[in-house]
């Protein structure tokens, strides 16, 4: 079995096609982000010496930005509905578990 085969099962995609969509649609998503990270940093430090927090803050700035613009590209390439889910699932994971016992 190919590699994209098991892509294509894992994420349950209809096509072979479909697969090559959804690689393009990530790849263009993180080229990007790697376009856009420098102005984005320029704009966080005014052009000044970066130090590590504004890494810190452009990594939590990016999250978003990388989720939008994943979704746009999705859409383009009409694949929304798979990237709208996988949105979903990694939403999921981020959110916190309740705790079953009441205290």
């Amino acid at each position: 079995m190919s590699w994209i085969k098991k892509m294509q099962d894992k994420w349950e995609l209809k096509s072979l096609w479909q697969v090559i969509l959804v690689l393009v649609v990530f790849s263009l998503t993180g080229f990007t982000v790697l376009f856009i990270k420098e102005p984005i940093l320029k704009l966080i430090t005014g052009g000044a010496e970066r130090e590590w927090w504004m890494t810190a803050l452009y990594i939590l700035l990016i999250l978003p930005i990388y989720n939008v613009i994943l979704l746009c590209y999705g859409f383009i390439f009409g694949q929304f509905n798979f990237f709208w889910k996988y949105e979903q699932k990694m939403l999921r994971r981020f959110r916190f578990k309740k705790n079953d016992r009441e205290e």
